[in-house]
């Protein structure tokens, strides 16, 4: 399971530019409410100057500005260069601003340059904003807040973590999202260790508030459990994905801790239920699973499982695979069903191995004439592991069609080859002799004696 960078930058940008435009947006309306209600009865005297409110001033500037950005008609565009201007211009007076004007103008300032994709200016400006005096709390928090997201996009992680912290420590309450940006900051840093309670606090908001975890949160957890090579928790990790998506990737997944877990049992059980549910869908996991029933002497079951990987196209019919399914073939003792195999086998390798393979097939077959034919092309072909144990096989083929002489031939190459039991089937091939001569003898006397009479 190899390890990939967790991803988000789109979705930070937009939750950050979002937030940004309501923080500006609530001023702006909190404002407008207050003037409304000024409508209503005469109008006061002009207010002590205050660092809560927009003047009337700022906030015909700031109604304009909110109006070019975000057009209440459908279809307008939004005049980004005009409201640029309009800032510009009253940024020329930034000095003059009571604190809530200051940052009510740069919070349009975010607005316009996250618009823009101008990541630099943003930061430079959130950052701007943490730096007025008296800045309300609930301003501070969201500016934290939108800076931790905007360094977390630009994968400036270290920077994300001390703004996210600053915010948690300000924030009387906890914030699913921000746990989330925390854990995904420490997991790009390789801090698993920081990384893994924080993922689960944001499981567990999202879960006690109703919500549903996405399966690349599941993902990302068991990711890092791995890397931690905690593998008993990734196992339940990846259970709990098995029940709750049911998708192939989490059962090749399971199989793969069962064999960090060393628990080969639960591991091929695995497979096999990946196999059957349909989810298998590579040649690497066909023939994991049929060599890996063939290593529990289950060839049967292996070979099934190639030859459907190989109907389904899957499994490629070429020499190494021909190979592997003739050998278990063999382990299985399925010496009629090895033939076509073992054929297809040599027409592709033409080796000596391929044909050594195709002789004791026939060989088991009974099939000793094709037996002697597959062995002596072997030996010819060469590249002989076992030339040895060849060359008795076809002593043993050539017995059985009563070819003594070459029988004996083949025998002694064998014996010269350091086979034990050479000297052993030599002494067989005169005694199988002797008995063949005996009764040809007999025969023929008996031929004769009946044509005499």
């Amino acid at each position: 399971m190899l390890k990939s960078k967790f991803k988000y930058k789109s979705l930070l940008l937009a939750m950050t530019f979002a937030a940004s435009t309501l923080v500006g947006q609530a001023a702006f309306m909190a404002t407008a409410s207050a003037q409304e209600d000024e409508d209503d009865g005469p109008r006061q005297p002009p207010p002590t100057r205050s660092s809560e409110v927009l003047s009337d001033r700022v906030f015909r500037v700031i109604s304009e500005i909110n109006e070019l950005m975000n057009p209440p008609e459908e279809g307008v565009e939004p005049d980004l260069e005009r409201a640029k201007r309009e800032l510009d211009s009253l940024n020329e007076r930034y000095d003059s601003l009571n604190n809530f004007e200051k940052s009510t103008l740069l919070n349009f300032y975010t607005n316009y340059y996250l618009a823009i994709d101008d990541i630099d200016n943003a930061l430079a400006t959130f950052e701007r904003i943490l730096t007025i005096p008296e800045l309300r709390e609930e301003a501070r928090l969201r500016a934290l807040r939108s800076l931790g997201q905007l360094y977390a996009s630009e994968e400036r992680f270290e920077e994300a973590i001390d703004t996210l912290n600053r915010w948690r420590e300000l924030s009387v309450e906890e914030d699913a999202n921000i746990f989330l940006i925390l854990a995904t900051s420490y997991y790009n840093l390789e801090n698993y260790q920081e990384a893994i309670p924080l993922l689960i606090n944001h499981m567990d908001m999202v879960i006690a508030e109703g919500g549903e975890l996405r399966k690349n949160i599941y993902g990302l957890l068991n990711l890092m459990y791995i890397e931690l090579e905690d593998y008993r928790s990734a196992l339940d990790v990846t259970r709990t994905m098995i029940a709750l998506f049911d998708e192939a990737p989490e059962y090749r997944n399971l199989a793969a801790i069962y064999g960090y877990l060393e628990d080969d049992a639960k591991r091929l059980q695995t497979l096999e239920l990946t196999y059957v549910k349909g989810y298998m869908d590579s040649e690497a996991q066909f023939l994991n699973l049929a060599q890996s029933l063939a290593g529990i002497d289950a060839p049967y079951r292996g070979i099934q499982v190639m030859e459907d990987g190989i109907e389904q196209g899957i499994v490629e019919e070429n020499e190494s695979n021909l190979r592997r399914l003739t050998q278990m073939y063999i382990m299985a003792s399925e010496f009629e069903g090895a033939v076509e195999p073992a054929e297809r086998l040599t027409e592709l390798a033409d080796d000596g191995e391929s044909w050594d393979y195709l002789g004791y097939i026939h060989l088991m077959n009974r099939d000793y004439a094709s037996a002697v034919d597959a062995m002596q092309t072997a030996l010819q072909r060469g590249g002989l592991e076992n030339q040895g144990d060849v060359q008795l096989s076809l002593a043993r083929a050539l017995v059985e069609l009563d070819r003594f002489d070459e029988a004996e031939a083949a025998a002694r190459a064998a014996q010269n080859l350091g086979v034990d039991n050479a000297q052993q089937f030599l002494t067989y091939i005169e005694s199988s002799k002797n008995r063949y001569e005996t009764l040809q003898q007999r025969k023929q006397e008996s031929i004769e004696y009946y044509r005499e009479a």
